[in-house]
Parts: structure tokens; C-alpha cells; sequence
């Protein structure tokens, strides 16, 4: 017979199966394309603010106020350099004073902010063999710990914190890299790692203060030089000049920069402590 009604014949578990398939990949992508274009920067900054936990603290309460979320690369301030230089990052948060002025003089940064600072100091262990402890002249108890041959350990990786204790060694006129693998070992490493390294041994190490207050593993050492003011420890942040790599997120980036810049963006970090000390002391003039 023609010409009545066609039954449609109901989808078979096959054909409902891959209809499910197709709705999950279609929904998929549309969550995957939401989450790539979620706004975010690149941050390349020094261990230090990500060892001590400072930018555990403060991040979130940026992307709170901004949306935009920071994707961290922690490396010595060198490599953060560098990073820059080659486009891999779109703001610095580092603290070499002279290799930062280089890289804006450069044209690979727009603008240097101070933003904050701690100290330096010397640690080493409980007995003291090169009998420094409350010496004020950090060059002369670098002297003595080089006249005295004793255990010292250094990053010996380009970061901020070694070039800072490189300028002390020059300032007290000697040379340890003369004595490397001897009483002098560099570890080439961050400065959780050094400091483990002191521990283990016994030796003194040059460290900032944010990290050696959260550093948990001290076994025996002790803070024994401090105080000195070539031993002040300034941070800065930087945007990546656009002009140089026109993929920076300028916009994203300056808007982080403007915020820690900001009463706020300065609150977030002088509030910031471990064991109830102040690790970094804000340095920006913040517009009222």
C-alpha cells in the first residue's frame, strides 16, 4: 500500500550513542575555547617571592579584584632576565637593581617600579667556627670566613641573591670562586636548596630573610650576621616592553602592576607574614 503515513523508525543505541558522543565533544571544546581565553599573564619572578609564600598569599586576592589570573615561572632573577628578553614572560618581579636599570635601558622593559624589600643576611651554624655572629660589617665576616677557610655555601646560579653576595666578596676584596669545590661550594641551585645544602654540612649561606623565615629545615643554623646596610634587599616589578614582543599582554600585565603598585596591591604585601613577622616591607608611593 502507498501513499499512507511512514513510521519513523526510533534511533538505535548506536546511532543514540554517538549523538551523546558528538554532545560531549561539542560541550568539551566550548568549556575548553572558555578556559583558553580566561585572561591570564605571565609572571617571571625570583624564588624568593615564591619560596617565602608571598605570592601564594597576594595572587588570589589580585585575580579577586581583577579576574586575571598569574601563571608564575620562579627562577633566579638572570634567568627571569632572560626570560624577558627572549618574550616569555609579560611582567618581572625581580631584585638586581642593575641588571633590572640594563633591561629597560635595553628596551626590553618599559619601567621599573620599586615595589618592596626585605634584608640579607648570613646564617650559619650554632657554634660559629668562624666566630662572626653579630659582626655589623657583613665585609668583614666574609673576610674571616674566606681567611678561616669555613664551609660556605652559595647558589652559584646568576640569581639576584648570588650577584648581591658576589658584590659583598668583591667589596671585602676576596675572590671564592678561586676556592670552589673547597670550602666554597656552589650548588647552582635555588635557595631552598642551598639553604638544605648549609644544613646538611654545617656551613654559612647568604640568604634573604623572606625565605630563610619560611625555610622550615634549619637543623642548627642561625641567623649570625645582620644589620649591615649594603645588606638591604630591594625589589622591583617590570612590564616587558610590547613594542619589543608584540604578544606581551600589556594591558593584563600593566593592570597587575598598577594593582600591586596600589594601596591595595601594597596592604596585601606589608600584611603578609610567617610566624608573625613581616617578611617584605612595601616600597611604592601609592596615588591616595
Amino acid at each position: 500500500m502507498t501513499g499512507g503515513p511512514r513510521l519513523r523508525r526510533p534511533c538505535s543505541s548506536i546511532t543514540r550513542t554517538w549523538a551523546a558522543l558528538f554532545v560531549s565533544i561539542t560541550l568539551f571544546g566550548a568549556a575548553g575555547v572558555a578556559v583558553a581565553d580566561a585572561p591570564y599573564i605571565t609572571l617571571a619572578s625570583t624564588t624568593s617571592t615564591d619560596n617565602s609564600g608571598l605570592l601564594d598569599e597576594i595572587l588570589p586576592k589580585f585575580k579577586q579584584a581583577s579576574g586575571v589570573d598569574v601563571r608564575v615561572v620562579a627562577v633566579g632573577t638572570g634567568q627571569a632576565l632572560r626570560l624577558a628578553r627572549n618574550g616569555d614572560a609579560d611582567v618581572l618581579m625581580v631584585h638586581d637593581r642593575k641588571s633590572e636599570e640594563k633591561f629597560v635601558a635595553d628596551g626590553f622593559g618599559v619601567k621599573r617600579h620599586p615595589l618592596m624589600h626585605n634584608d640579607f643576611i648570613i646564617v650559619g651554624p650554632r657554634d660559629d667556627a668562624a666566630g662572626v655572629r653579630g659582626v655589623s660589617d657583613v665585609g668583614q665576616a666574609l673576610s674571616t670566613i674566606a681567611d678561616e677557610k669555613v664551609p660556605f655555601v652559595s647558589r652559584g646560579d646568576d640569581s639576584g641573591t648570588h650577584k648581591a653576595e658576589l658584590r659583598l666578596w668583591t667589596a671585602a676584596q676576596r675572590d671564592p670562586s678561586e676556592a670552589s669545590g673547597t670550602w666554597y661550594r656552589e650548588t647552582g641551585s635555588g635557595m631552598g636548596a642551598t639553604l638544605n645544602t648549609a644544613a646538611a654540612m654545617g656551613a654559612y649561606a647568604f640568604v634573604d630573610r623572606g625565605t630563610w623565615l619560611a625555610f622550615k629545615n634549619r637543623l642548627d643554623l642561625e641567623i649570625v650576621v645582620v644589620g649591615d646596610p649594603r645588606l638591604m634587599n630591594p625589589y622591583s616589578v617590570i612590564l616587558v616592553n610590547p613594542e619589543r614582543h608584540a604578544h606581551v599582554k600589556a594591558r593584563e600585565a600593566q593592570r597587575f602592576i598598577d594593582w600591586l603598585l596600589s594601596p591595595a596591591g601594597q596592604k596585601a604585601i606589608g600584611d603578609f607574614r610567617v610566624n608573625g613577622e613581616v617578611l617584605f616591607v612595601p616600597d611604592a608611593i601609592a596615588a591616595p
